[in-house]
């Protein structure tokens, strides 16, 4: 995701941050094997981007899903074909 990030042009700062900080976000998605990419839209009774997906998030979430279906020919190094 980082990678994906950074192919868009966009700053990545890895780094740790408040649960405070995290509810000041613009934007927030949980991101993993097992979660790949998904929004974060409420953070205790805090809203983050009105209650919906950011669109930076749609737009990393969208390219990963087709990443992973070998849409993208310049990612295609990261899939093992079974």
């Amino acid at each position: 995701i980082m990678k994906i990030a950074k192919d868009l042009n966009y700053d990545v700062i890895e780094k740790n941050i408040s649960v405070e900080e995290a509810k000041m976000s613009e934007e927030a998605f949980f991101t993993g094997t097992a979660a790949e990419v998904t929004p974060i839209i409420q953070i205790d009774d805090v809203e983050i981007n009105r209650g919906v997906p950011g669109t930076f998030t749609k737009k990393i979430q969208e390219i990963y899903f087709n990443v992973i279906r070998g849409r993208i020919s310049e990612y295609n190094n990261w899939l093992t074909q079974v």
